[in-house]
């Protein structure tokens, strides 16, 4: 007899009595709490806790029109919208983002959520105005970047500490997925560290909650309503949620936005060294112990690991009593502020070598450049920003694409500067197609322009040209 067989004979011997025993018990279950109705509350007591803090965010800049198979228009670019999520993480106002919502942004604005706790309203219209957004800093390797408006005692979530996420755990993905506001989504996280390509820096939080494009940016959560990750990519052949979803793990959001509020850019320990991921091809050609783990293709023969007599082509074996097996787990250990002193043993040729690495925080170009700035003299007051005019030294300092012009190496906290996203290190060019070449030229442009004009600054920003237009009211 097969197994569905048996299952056919025993329905077939349960009498009507039993199936009536059963009925009660079930009008019981529907008039009980039961353990979907406290699901049910705890889900909705969660999206009132989480919601409020969770905004929507209005991108407008200048970028390639794509043609027919999505790739950029030859010599075209045209005026584009992009929607994105954001959180909440200080009630002054600052906000966690996607760098790649932001990226070449000449207008960013905040759209409170549809619930209004915690949020002020406009004394005449009763209503949730929208908020001007200031970049505050941008991070590309890790694709956050962290924004301000001018508000105060707004609900704001927690980044949730040094403790990670387990395989398995209930998760929430909050925020805008194709422009609709105040979404949710459940799902678990379906690995806790996942690597998505070889040579890829850091490791993600993989999730199947649904997350869709307008996602990015917005908060994934766990079932205390602690932030665990902020959503960022998904990997989908459709362009819809697949069950793929990625998001940036909590402690390197809380590590990265310290140094963007505090700093405007993330310092973070450096050993002067490249490395990459081995392969068995890379095993096989090289001649190394194994066909997998993490090889120094490059040493900087002025950084730290050059003088504690790192070679390349070692193979990192453990670094600080961790075991290095994939390129994520040595971004992760150099994640931490200050200088540090870092144990290392490597293979090379074979045979383990013990090393002590200095390692130290590589200065930002620009920290030097905004304490010898003169406020009174250097300070462009329209845009709130402090410049210094390009030399040959600050082209070849800061790897500037043009010897003329002006870059910005500082905000200020006077002047419309929410009207513009202008940040650190980047080079202002031209000012409607008229050249800039110093900041009293900038100063004179604007004030021969006029306030209610349109102003649009050619700048360079990470080594690429853009059109950022001001909105000076």
């Amino acid at each position: 007899m097969t197994s569905r067989l048996r299952v056919v004979v025993c329905l077939a011997f349960l009498s009507p009595a039993a199936v009536l025993d059963a009925e009660p018990g079930r009008q019981a279950a529907r008039e009980g709490p039961g353990v979907l109705r406290q699901l049910d509350g705890a889900l909705s007591q969660l999206a009132q806790h989480v919601g409020p803090a969770v905004v929507q965010i209005l991108v407008s800049g200048y970028g390639p029109i794509s043609s027919e198979n999505g790739r950029p228009a030859a010599a075209i670019i045209a005026r584009q919208r992009v929607v994105g999520s954001g959180v909440i993480v200080d009630p002054a106002g600052y906000i966690i983002t996607n760098a790649h919502v932001v990226q070449g942004a000449d207008r960013i604005t905040v759209v409170p959520p549809a619930s209004r706790a915690g949020w002020p309203r406009d004394p005449n219209t009763h209503r949730r105005p929208d908020y001007p957004a200031r970049l505050v800093g941008i991070h590309p390797e890790s694709d956050l970047a962290v924004l301000k408006i001018d508000a105060q005692g707004l609900p704001a979530l927690t980044l949730r500490g040094t403790a990670g996420v387990t395989q398995g755990e209930l998760v929430f993905a909050i925020g805008a997925p194709q422009g609709l506001a105040s979404s949710m989504t459940m799902g678990i996280v379906s690995s806790a560290t996942r690597q998505v390509d070889l040579d890829a820096p850091m490791l993600f939080i993989q999730t199947d909650a649904p997350i869709n494009p307008g996602n990015s940016g917005g908060p994934l959560v766990n079932a205390e309503g602690e932030v665990v990750g902020i959503n960022t990519f998904i990997l989908s052949g459709s362009g819809g949620s697949e069950g793929l979803g990625f998001a940036v793990p909590a402690n390197v959001a809380r590590f990265v936005y310290d140094g963007l509020r505090k700093r405007g850019y993330v310092r973070r320990a450096e050993l002067g060294i490249a490395a990459q991921g081995i392969t068995p091809e890379l095993a096989a050609g090289l001649g190394l112990p194994r066909d997998s783990g993490v090889i120094v293709s490059d040493v900087d023969p002025d950084g730290p690991a050059h003088e504690a007599g790192l070679h390349e082509g070692d193979v990192l074996d453990m670094v600080d009593g961790r075991r290095i097996d994939i390129l994520p787990d040595l971004t992760a250990i150099l994640y931490r502020p200050g200088d540090a002193r870092l144990r290392i043993r490597v293979l090379r040729d074979g045979k383990p070598v013990e090393l002590e690495v200095h390692a130290h925080e590589r200065n930002h170009p620009l920290e030097d450049m905004a304490d010898v700035a003169n406020p009174d003299k250097h300070r462009v007051r329209p845009l709130g920003i402090i410049a210094l005019d390009i030399d040959d030294g600050l082209q070849e300092k800061l790897h500037l694409r043009e010897s003329k012009g002006v870059v910005v190496v500082a905000r200020t906290l006077d002047g419309p500067g929410f009207s513009s996203t202008l940040m650190p290190g980047d080079a202002i060019y031209a000012l409607n197609r008229s050249r800039i070449e110093s900041v009293d030229a900038l100063r004179r442009a604007i004030k021969e322009q006029g306030r209610g004009n349109a102003l649009v600054l050619q700048i360079e920003r990470n080594g690429r040209f853009q059109y950022l237009a001001l909105d000076l009211e």
